[in-house]
């Protein structure tokens, strides 16, 4: 062998060990795992946010009179971000791929009245989808919003929040299906002719008549019946008649926090046999067992006050004050918020849970989940908490896709 081979043999040999050495030292290292935080990111990246519930189309009519020229929902102003919870920025930060947006009146509306603006807040989220086309896709079906997200952009449904809002009905009901309506809630804060609500005196024992009869019209058309907001007796009728899947867009586990507006385990027990899911809220007052119990001794002082300062309104509000100044308030917390997720996936398990932050909605947020860009916190502590990709997934969007391919299975029938 000359000396230029030995030197070449040589030399190949050390690459080979070197190789070698350094494959087995990649194999042997342990890999560096992702934070909670990065784990979050990763997987909210593939399956975007469906939020089952957000009132920003009620803030953009009671702050903008929905006048469009005065504002841009790209970017809002930090004291309007603080009513809305909500702009096209945050929502991008959030990795939110999808939203129910709520067309909400007020129940106490006469009839027609109710209709009136239900269909002009119809036309609000229509408004702001056409406006913002970059950002928002309007979607009907599950294949619409999966092809909206497909294309980088928030697959935008509405969403009826009460019952009030057809007028009883049932053609007002179609004829809300066609311009967009993909889901009712049966009722909102008050009992209607033909549905009992959670938090008002019930006069039906769940549904009327009538009550029977729009369900079973959701069902044909493909509308999801929405459950929130409704008394217990309601929700088992529903659960008992429907043929379709069902949402609560923007409960709790009453379990964990004993509010009426939250869903008792006797009823999320039947979930799996439905399919339904429940998309868990941020409600403080739905949230947190100290902040229910705080309101309800406030609500209790207030009453007390408006007896014995009757005809003194200063009085009355001194007391009042007096009082919440020697009772903070107590503030819900996103580790809160994921204590009912844990509960919900006890009962009814893993594939009955989403999200309906219900931003917009309410004046206050549980401490890291103040807007819509706060998403990732809440899947980085249920990271913490044991919770797989896949169940992330789930939680995130695929629960409810699979609730609206179940509904539009069903329509027609």
């Amino acid at each position: 062998m000359t000396f230029q081979n030995s030197v070449l043999t040589f030399t190949i040999r050390s690459c080979l060990q070197v190789s070698f050495l350094a494959l087995w030292g990649a194999i042997a290292a342990p890999a560096v795992a992702a934070t909670p935080e990065e784990t979050a990111r990763q997987v909210l990246a593939k399956s975007p946010i469906i939020d089952g519930h957000n009132d920003t189309p009620h803030q953009i009519a009671e702050v903008f009179d929905r006048d469009f020229s005065k504002f841009d929902l790209n970017a809002l102003p930090a004291d309007v971000l603080a009513k809305t919870h909500t702009d096209i920025r945050a929502a991008r930060v959030g990795f939110l791929g999808g939203q129910f947006w709520s067309v909400y009146v007020d129940a106490a509306l006469p009839k027609h009245e109710a209709v009136t603006r239900t269909i002009q807040q119809i036309d609000v989220v229509r408004q702001m989808i056409a406006r913002y086309p970059d950002s928002f896709a309007h979607a009907s079906t599950a294949a619409e919003i999966e092809a909206a997200m497909k294309a980088g952009k928030i697959a935008s449904l509405i969403g009826m929040e009460g019952g009030h809002s057809i007028g009883g009905s049932l053609g007002i009901l179609r004829q809300t299906y066609v311009l967009g309506a993909r889901y009712m809630t049966i009722t909102h804060s008050l009992t209607t002719d033909w549905a009992d609500s959670a938090t008002d005196t019930p006069k039906h024992d769940g549904l009327a008549p009538f009550g029977f009869e729009v369900l079973a019209e959701m069902n044909r058309l493909g509308m999801i019946v929405d459950i929130s907001h409704v008394s217990e007796a309601t929700m088992q009728d529903v659960l008992d008649k429907t043929t379709a899947p069902v949402l609560f867009t923007h409960s709790n586990a009453r379990a964990i926090t004993q509010h009426p507006r939250n869903v008792p385990d006797s009823v999320l027990s039947r979930l799996p046999q439905n399919g339904g899911v429940v998309m868990v809220t941020f409600v403080p007052g739905f949230t947190s067992a100290e902040r229910r119990e705080w309101e309800y001794q406030r609500s209790a002082v207030a009453g007390r006050a408006k007896t014995e300062f009757s005809g003194n309104p200063d009085g009355e509000k001194a007391a009042v004050d007096a009082w919440i100044s020697a009772h903070p308030q107590p503030k819900a917390t996103l580790a809160q918020v994921a204590d009912h997720i844990d509960h919900i996936r006890k009962v009814a398990g893993i594939d009955h849970i989403g999200i309906g932050g219900d931003f917009g909605g309410v004046d206050e947020l549980p401490v890291g989940l103040e807007n819509v860009a706060t998403y990732p916190a809440l899947f980085a502590d249920l990271v913490r908490r044991g919770y797989s990709r896949a169940d992330l997934a789930k939680i995130a969007q695929g629960n409810v896709l699979r609730v609206m391919r179940g509904v539009e299975k069903a329509a027609g029938k």
